[in-house]
């Protein structure tokens, strides 16, 4: 019991921290939108107008990401309006700055007294090591009194730590509750929205998966022509040279037909290659960790695989998946200089999770032609999500999550 309540309070307090962040970014986009409206009175504020609810549009996008992680998804809006008509009779603006009115002030009071409790019960708890080592003005508890002189006084002062434990582990919780409850009921979307941003947001997808369609295709397709095709050329003029050389020079023919084989034991090679990037024979016949370990064991970095995946996700699904793991590790041996890697892969719920992480020097541009835009439209396709982590100097992190099924 007391380590579910200690999950619990450490669980709030990470929340009222990170609610501190957008009421503090809150206060910021509300004190700007107040100056803009009082710029609009002598008119130079109506070019600030677009910035302004474009802040507060920001910011509380921000919040709603944060609150979707602990409960129902909040969705954005529209596009936030640039005119000074269209934004004050859109609901959705004035609800924002009527959140972001709340949200920076109760909100980021209830962010400071989150911090402060922690605090407060390290420095009231141990006051009787220290107390005597500061000015008699300034040995008091942590809210200022009461005065003390005496060691009575300093165990008194500690005692009051047990206090403000208690909040830590019972009024934590519902003051995050308290903090989150007017975005919460603020910023979800009108009625209607979500479907609107609903088939905004499958619509892009389906652009998504038709591109990463149709770069698979052009890919197979240079695959082919470039590869198997060449081969195939080859062994048909082996062939006919072969053929001529039978009724000619007979001491020749075995040669060249030796090199025919060869060349069309190539093009089979390549033919299987290109067939094993479509859908690898092991990810069918087997499952999708062992795919992976077999592309950690073929990778020129050492690959470290951490593969738990207790039952088979669709066969879709295992396809990206695999696609992200082998685009990334040939990014990794090509371009990263890492001397090792892992692969880690987990289902959590409904979701497959793969994070692939390099000790290279960092500095992954997804616009370099790294493949990680192609990365990114796979796993558009199936509603997943690319986070990607790549400081100078390293470590690169990509982590894929992508929906699968309960």
């Amino acid at each position: 019991m007391a380590q579910v309540r200690l999950r619990a309070a450490l669980d709030a307090l990470e929340r009222l921290v990170g609610g501190l962040g957008t009421a503090f970014l809150a206060l910021i986009a509300l004190l700007t939108t107040a100056a803009t409206a009082i710029a609009c009175v002598v008119g130079i504020g109506i070019v600030l107008v677009p910035f302004a609810v474009r802040l507060v549009r920001v910011v509380a996008d921000r919040e709603r990401d944060r609150l979707s992680k602990t409960g129902p998804e909040l969705l954005g809006h529209l596009p936030a309006p640039t005119r000074l008509r269209d934004a004050v009779a859109d609901r959705a603006v004035r609800r924002e700055l009527a959140w972001a009115a709340v949200h920076g002030s109760a909100g980021l009071l209830l962010g400071i007294f989150a911090i402060a409790l922690p605090i407060n019960v390290l420095r009231d708890g141990s006051f009787p090591l220290w107390w005597r080592l500061v000015p008699p003005d300034g040995a008091t508890s942590s809210i200022g009194f009461p005065q003390v002189h005496d060691t009575r006084g300093a165990l008194f002062v500690s005692a009051l730590a047990l206090v403000w434990l208690f909040l830590v582990f019972y009024a934590t919780p519902l003051m995050a509750r308290l903090q989150e409850a007017p975005g919460r009921r603020l910023l979800a979307p009108a009625p209607g929205t979500d479907l609107l941003l609903r088939v905004a947001e499958l619509t892009a997808t389906r652009a998504a998966a038709l591109d990463a369609h149709a770069t698979e295709l052009r890919r197979i397709e240079r695959a082919l022509h470039d590869g198997t095709q060449n081969r195939i050329v080859a062994v048909n003029v082996l062939l006919g040279a072969a053929r001529r050389a039978v009724a000619k020079h007979p001491e020749r023919a075995d040669e060249i037909l030796e090199r025919a084989q060869g060349a069309a034991e190539a093009a089979l090679a390549d033919l299987r290659a290109v067939v094993r990037t479509i859908l690898p024979p092991v990810l069918t016949d087997r499952s999708l960790p062992d795919a992976l370990r077999s592309l950690a064991a073929n990778c020129a970095v050492r690959v470290d695989v951490d593969a738990d995946l207790p039952v088979r996700c669709a066969a879709s699904v295992e396809a990206t998946a695999y696609f992200v793991a082998a685009e990334a590790l040939t990014n990794v041996a090509k371009h990263s200089g890492a001397e090792h890697a892992t692969l880690r892969l987990r289902r959590t719920g409904d979701r497959l999770h793969l994070t692939i992480t390099d000790d290279g020097h960092g500095g992954a541009d997804e616009h370099g032609g790294s493949g990680l835009t192609g990365i990114r439209q796979r796993v558009a396709a199936h509603d997943g999500t690319v986070e990607l982590s790549s400081p100078p100097g390293g470590p690169t992190v990509l982590s894929v999550s992508i929906p699968c099924g309960s």
